[in-house]
């Protein structure tokens, strides 16, 4: 299993999230945090990003069984 670190806009694209949101949720602990790449730089790592998406599918899914 190949890894890579997403930038922001990829993590924006992938999710739908805007910039704003995407750092909202990290600060409350509903989003992965990023990873320092030295310098300026941060990224976040894609399976982390997969395993978000994932995890709001079936919060999604379990929550319309429920109605």
């Amino acid at each position: 299993m190949s890894r890579c670190f997403l930038r922001l806009s990829s993590v924006k694209a992938r999710t739908g999230l805007s910039r704003s949101t995407v750092y909202r949720r990290v600060k409350d602990g509903h989003f992965p945090a990023p990873i320092p790449l030295g310098g300026r730089s941060i990224g976040w790592l894609d399976s982390d990003i997969d395993n978000w998406i994932d995890q709001q599918t079936r919060a999604r899914r379990d929550a319309m069984r429920k109605t």
